[in-house]
């Protein structure tokens, strides 16, 4: 059963749910700057999506140059550029 599970009938596809969430907890601080986040096998089953899914999440938050994706390594948090501290590090 997933931890935390998308409403594939919600407002917003799963993917976009997906990385919602992911940025919601980089923004909480849950991952540190050029800190992992899960790994794509982790997020699919947390929440109970495809790996398609999950890929589609990646790219929207690389996309919007929240995290980096280096082959065989992972994701990785992006630290802030634009002056602001990381939350809970200030």
């Amino acid at each position: 059963m997933a931890e935390t599970p998308i409403d594939p009938r919600g407002r917003r596809a799963p993917y976009q749910q997906v990385a919602d969430v992911i940025i919601r907890e980089i923004d909480a601080g849950k991952y540190g700057p050029d800190g992992p986040i899960p790994s794509e096998p982790a997020l699919c089953e947390r929440f109970g999506v495809a790996r398609e899914t999950v890929r589609r999440a990646l790219g929207v938050l690389r996309d919007a140059g929240r995290i980096e994706t280096l082959r065989g390594r992972g994701s990785f948090v992006i630290p802030r550029s634009d002056g602001q501290p990381e939350p809970g590090n200030e």
